[in-house]
């Protein structure tokens, strides 16, 4: 199958302009899988969690699933794409799994929220799921997820072959780190960021590093981006080597784990 990535620079607030964009470039590539950023649709640094609720949306009617929906049904490709969602008076850091058949998949809602991200959305209060898209099993985490194994150990446990990684990273130890993530769970993983920066709040300037990669299940980083072009691009990769969980003979990376002694 081929899985790819689109690294953004959207305009804080211009919903509309910012997912137009990003269609725009969904149907410039060639992919059967295409993952977009963290709040690709809004912009990051929200002020105060007033102003997310106004830019947030309802993931059954909101612009932005609505036109994923439409895209992922026109090209025939399933989109994973991080935003601000809005369940009733509270706001989630969200990302959603849409299909060419099926509409919206999913929606996972971030665990870990970063820095002040804790003042603005709710904990999210999804589980890890993993989907069946046909070519592949997914399972999706959101941005600084990749700091706890156990998000993507769990995703890995229940079957994705790809872990789905919008994010908004800032800190530079990311894209290394999710190479150990693939290495450990024998996955791919497709982590999707931005570039450009913000400083909507006096004294907290945020660049965004960009550095979207694919890495294969045995560490290989198939493409890294630079951090400073909007770009997309996808990779044909065998699924298979993600379901070949030996690294020797004898040693299999979830069966020789020592849950006896996982005393915690």
């Amino acid at each position: 199958m081929k899985a790819g990535f689109i690294q953004t620079s959207p305009i804080f607030g211009r919903v509309r302009e910012n997912v137009e964009d990003a269609v725009k470039r969904i149907r410039a590539l060639d992919a059967d899988l295409v993952v977009l950023p963290e709040l690709f649709s809004t912009g990051y640094q929200f002020r105060n969690r007033a102003e997310a609720l106004n830019l947030a949306e309802d993931t059954g009617a909101g612009y932005a699933v609505t036109r994923l929906m439409d895209t992922a049904r026109d090209m025939k490709v399933y989109i994973v794409a991080g935003l601000a969602e809005r369940v009733g008076n509270r706001v989630y850091n969200s990302s959603v799994l849409v299909g060419p058949r099926e509409g919206l998949i999913g929606t996972y809602r971030k665990a870990h929220l970063f820095w002040n991200e804790k003042k603005i959305f709710a904990a999210g209060d999804t589980d890890f799921d993993v989907y069946d898209i046909g070519k592949a099993r997914v399972g999706m985490m959101i941005c600084f997820d990749w700091i706890f194994p156990e998000a993507a150990r769990t995703l890995a446990l229940k079957g994705a072959d790809i872990i789905c990684h919008p994010s908004n990273l800032v800190l530079p130890y990311c894209p290394q780190a999710m190479i150990t993530r693939s290495i450990e769970n024998r996955v791919f993983s497709i982590t999707a960021n931005r570039i450009g920066s913000e400083g909507r709040i006096r004294g907290r300037n945020l660049k965004f590093i960009g550095q979207s990669q694919i890495v294969a299940p045995d560490g290989t980083v198939i493409f890294r981006t630079g951090g400073r072009k909007a770009e997309g691009k996808s990779f044909e990769i065998s699924v298979k080597e993600a379901r070949r969980k030996n690294i020797t003979p004898l040693n299999n990376v979830f069966t020789d784990r020592r849950i006896d002694l996982f005393n915690l």
